[in-house]
This record gives structure tokens, sequence and C-alpha cells, in this order.
């Protein structure tokens, strides 16, 4: 990536679509305003053997059968005639929805989901993996991967046909994620760039992107609707995240500041969940009318639902109804398939009941009794309701006076006017202003590629850094206790607000670093704790102390000859925040001379094999030393 490359690009890489969206720097005037980026219309196979270029990449992979489609229909004119097994985009989203035991969809929901191993091949996730029905798999990492690969191939063949210096490679890259995503999830993003050929990446939240977004779209006159002490929520509802950003207006030397200052917890709630309702209720419905459907026919029925509700809500009231169809199977099945509809009253009327409640300030989201067993899948929300979750979100925080909204869901006014009714009749100040000017498919990609020339110097940035407070977990040297743990303590590592390129030194302390035996790192986080810096030590941790564990890291680290296993090594720590968004934590030996980079490394571990060898060095060597720890699945 170069600093002064010619595009400035913004990538999207939603759970529903990928979107991208660029800059011209050679077309850009240094004494005006920046223009509004250019979306790239992606080309992708629409029908078998038909390519055609659209704005929205549908983040979808569909791993085809030797029989689904003739030799070459999903090939790609740069592909090269190879007879791809696997598509991606729109096909990969209409045939899937007829085929859905062959279809990898929310790679993105799977990709912060550390409850499972995200680069073992686990989707699509019911798919059989052995038999005569198996379906080759792919991981979380490798589904988000092609879906960059494909963007990085048709960006390629449109811009860098004559110039090699155009290849998207070669771009300064923008890439958004949840701001809800931690650590490991955006690093896991990062990865699935690299595989993608992209190289180095910047990582943007999302909340903030589209808040770029509105800044672009109203340079001229933002101060004017902005004042000091403004407060804005950015609600993000897309497919399969529900996102909250506050970030306020402030004033410094007589010029207006925006600093984004708080996001909240990671939720696993959106059109997903809204589709498997609707699809639930349909599904009930056709059995009254007489058709009991199979377990394929209910996935199918799923996907058919997301695409008829997608339909509806971006109608913006044309339509009042949307077709559903199911394949068939058997002769009381007119025309071999079922067909039924969903009517743009019942599916406001359902959502604004069952994920948009009215509810008061004090509301909280339930946390519904769950099952002993259960089956792997996603770990949705407990509770739907959206504005149980907003309502915790701003009582943590504060209430905002101003609301951007951003995320397909966003789409209907009804939805949108809901929240806004919502968020009044918990403040005594009067109507929440919304910001208008909003694309609800494309903000994302937009404000990226607007960040990316504010990052040049031109325009107003958003001051954020980290989103969380970030800790490792200390035991405390006391005497063992039986039937008890040692208590634990936390080291704060990464205070809110870090910057990217900013490396903190933890001085004035030293721990004892264990060696040549497997041991356990524990890390925590928080999105509330606000006084927290470098190098403070919270003696007490748990919920009502604002802080939360991680999932826990086992590896080994590997000491020098001579020392024997379970040895203490002096270290003291200091922690980075890379410029692409990335935390790492080194241990620096006492006498200067080792090191030990501390990080994720989510290759998984076979059952039963020891954890990983980290490797010490000199401090000056060249190739640096890294400790590569695996996350805990």
């Amino acid at each position: 990536m170069s600093a002064h490359s010619r595009y400035i690009v913004g990538i999207d890489l939603g759970t529903t679509h990928t979107v991208a969206a660029y800059l011209d720097t050679q077309s850009m005037d240094p004494d005006e305003a920046p223009p509004v980026p250019s979306v790239f219309a992606i080309p992708q196979v629409v029908q078998p053997g038909q390519v055609e270029s659209r704005p929205l990449l549908p983040s979808f992979l569909y791993l085809a059968s030797e029989h689904d489609f003739p030799r070459g229909a999903l090939d790609l004119p740069w592909a090269g005639g190879q007879g791809r097994s696997y598509v991606v985009g729109e096909l990969a989203r209409q045939h899937g929805a007829l085929v859905p035991l062959r279809l990898v969809s929310s790679a993105k929901s799977w990709l912060c989901h550390d409850g499972v191993d995200r680069t073992a091949a686990i989707l699509p996730h019911a798919a059989p993996a052995d038999g005569p029905d198996a379906v080759p798999k792919v991981s979380p990492v490798e589904a988000s991967a092609r879906y960059l690969n494909h963007l990085r191939e048709a960006w390629d063949a449109h811009f860098a046909a004559q110039d090699e210096r155009a290849r998207l490679s070669e771009q300064e890259v923008l890439l958004t994620v949840p701001a809800s995503f931690d650590a490991v999830a955006r690093d896991l993003t990062v990865r699935a760039a690299q595989a993608a050929g992209l190289g180095r990446v910047t990582l943007l939240e999302e909340p903030q992107a589209a808040f770029y977004a509105w800044l672009g779209n109203h340079a001229k006159d933002w101060r004017s609707v902005l004042r000091v002490g403004d407060t804005v929520l950015v609600c993000d509802i897309g497919g399969g995240t529900t996102d909250f950003s506050l970030i306020a207006v402030g004033e410094q030397s007589g010029s207006l500041v925006l600093e984004r200052i708080a996001v909240g917890d990671h939720i696993l709630l959106g059109g997903d969940n809204m589709d498997l309702a609707l699809a639930m209720g349909l599904s009930k419905r056709l059995e009254r009318d007489g058709h009991k459907l199979e377990v394929w026919q209910r996935r199918a029925l799923l996907h058919s639902c997301r695409q008829a509700k997608e339909d509806l809500l971006a109608a913006e009231g044309a339509r009042d109804a949307a077709p559903v169809v199911v394949l068939g199977r058997g002769s009381k099945v007119i025309g071999g398939s079922i067909k039924t509809q969903l009517l743009r009253s019942d599916v406001e009327r359902f959502l604004l009941d069952g994920f948009f409640p009215g509810v008061d300030r004090h509301a909280r989201p339930q946390q519904a009794r769950r099952a002993g067993l259960q089956e792997i899948g996603l770990p949705f929300a407990a509770d739907p309701g959206i504005t149980r979750h907003l309502a915790k979100f701003v009582g943590d925080h504060r209430l905002p006076s101003a609301v951007l909204f951003n995320g397909g869901v966003m789409k209907s006014p009804i939805l949108r006017q809901r929240i806004e009714h919502v968020v009044e009749s918990w403040a005594s100040h009067g109507a929440l202003r919304s910001l208008s000017g909003a694309d609800y498919d494309r903000a994302v990609a937009l404000g990226a590629a607007y960040y990316g020339v504010v990052r040049r110097g031109r325009g107003i940035r958003i001051r954020g850094g980290t989103a969380r407070a970030y800790y490792v977990g200390v035991e405390a040297a006391m005497p063992a206790v039986p039937g008890m743990d040692p208590e634990l303590h936390a080291l704060c590592v990464a205070k809110r607000g870090m910057e990217e390129g900013t490396h903190a030194e933890i001085k004035g302390r030293e721990f004892g670093l264990r060696i040549g035996e497997p041991v356990v790192f524990r890390f925590l986080s928080s999105s509330t704790r606000k006084g927290d810096d470098v190098g403070d030590f919270i003696e007490e941790v748990n919920v009502e102390t604002g802080i939360s564990e991680l999932a826990p890291v086992e590896t080994t680290l590997a000491g020098s000859d001579g020392e024997s296993a379970g040895a203490l090594v002096p270290v003291h720590l200091s922690s980075n925040l890379s410029e692409v968004g990335v935390l790492e934590l080194w241990a620096l030996s006492r006498d200067g001379k080792r090191r030990w980079k501390l990080e994720y490394n989510v290759r998984e571990r076979p059952v039963g094999v020891p954890g990983a060898t980290g490797t010490d060095a000199d401090a000056g060597s060249s190739d640096e030393p890294e400790l590569d720890i695996d996350r805990g699945a």
C-alpha cells in the first residue's frame, strides 16, 4: 500500500453486501472540498454464463456441485475460462436460496464468533461434511477472503489493464469493521484481506465511516447543522449486527471538534434474525395450508424471506407485497414449487412489535434461560428487542441529541420513526434531530474513501482511538486455598481512546513470565470504564466493575537453554496499537536481551496437541521473535 497512491479505496465488507467506493486523487482540486467518492460497479455472475456490473456484491458464496451448472457457467471475464466451481455475488444469493446447504452466508458474523475455530472449514455450517451429499466447506476467514479477492480481481481487470500501478494492492485501502469487533476479529479481517492479496490495509469502524459519509455530503454546512454540546447517535443496523456509537461535538480554539466517545457491545442481532423470524411465521402459515416443509425447504424459505424483506424495505412504499417461492417435492405441489407472499404491512408490524418495541429508558435486555445442550451456531443476542439494547447503551453513556441511521434494515421509514420516538420519550429536551441524506447501502464504503482523504490532511477527523480499554489478567501471589482459584487482577495495557500508531510502556512494575510449560493468558476489556490508563492495576475484576473477560488463551513459551520448565522470567510490558488498528502486547526481559510478542494466532491446534511454542531472541535481532497465542475455541 502506498501512502501516495493514485486511488483511495473504501471497502465495506458487509454481512449482506460488499461495497467499494473510490476517489481518484489525480482529479482532486487541492483548493476545493474533496468530491463525493464514486461507487465501483463490481462485475459478477447474475445468471449462469451472464456477467453484469452492479454497485453491490452480495456477500454470499455458493459452492457448486458438478451437476449445478454447465462447465464454464460461473467463469468471470478475467479468470481465463478456468471452470470455477464456486460463485460469489448475485447468482450465489439467488441459487443458494434454492439449494441452501451449499450456500455460505453471514461469514462476517462467524468471523467474530469466538466459540468456534474461525480458520477451520466450517461453512456452510449445516451442510454434511461426508457421505454422498457432502459439501466442500470453507472457513469464515476464507469466505471473507473470497469476497475481497473477487473485488480485487474485478478492480484490477477494470483499472489496471493499462497501468499496473493502478492495481488494488498498490492503493490506499480503508477496510471497515463493526465498532464492536474485538481485537481478534479485527486481526482476522486483516488476515482475510492479506489472503486476498490486499497486503496491509487500514481498519475503520463502520459507524465512523457512515458519519464520514455524512460529513463528506455536508462539507460546506455541517457546522451549521451540528453545534457544541451535541451528541450524535450512529445507529447502524445491518444484516448481522446492531452497532451503536456516540460522537460528541466539542470546541477547541474556536473550532468545532468531533470525538467518538462510546461504542456499544457486540450485539449479534440484525437482518438475519428478522429473516429467521419471518421464515418461521411463514412456515406455520404454510403448514396450516397443508404444506409440511422438510428441513432443506425451511432453509430455502429463510433465504427467500431475506430477499422478499429486502425488496419490501428497499421499495420505499412502492410495493405492498413480495413473492416467496420454495421448491417443492411430490405430486401435491402444483408446478413443482410452493408459492406465498410477504405483505409490507405484515412485515413492518411484525418487525416493530418483535424487534423495535416501545420501552422506557430503564429497560434492559432480557436474559433468556438457556438449555444445557445447544447446537453449535452463531451466538445471537438472547433478546431480539433492539430498543432495549439501545436503552442500555444510552443508559451506560448519555442521551443523544441527534441520530444518524445506517444499515439496510434502516431503509424502512417506519422503523426509523419508531427508534426516534422511543429515544425522544427518554429525554426532556424535545425532538431528536435526524441527520438526513444517508445512503443506507453505500454510506460505509463512501465514508471510508472520504476518510482516506481526511488522513491526508483534508477535512475534519473524528477523534476516537480504541473503543475499549484492554487488560491482561494477572494472577495474585497468594497461598493455595482448597477449592478456590487464585484471585485475578487486571492490568490495563491499552486505554480507551488510544490512537493508532501509539506505543505505551508500562513502567515501574515487573511481572513474572512463566516459561517452559503450558500456561493460560486471560484477556479482558471494558467499554464503559473511562479513567483507566496504561499501567493501572485493578484489584477487583467483575461485571460490577465494568470489566468483561474475553476467551482465555493457552500456549507454551520457550525459554533459553538451561532454564527449567515453569521458571519465572522477570519482564516488563509494553503495548502498541498499529496503524492498521491491531493491538500488540510485548514482554521484555529485565536485561533487555529477550522479548516476546504476545498476539492471537487463530490457527487452531489439533485436539490433544500441546500449545504453540513461542521463541525469544536478542532484542536487537532483525528477525523479530514473536509468540503466537492460539485463541481458545
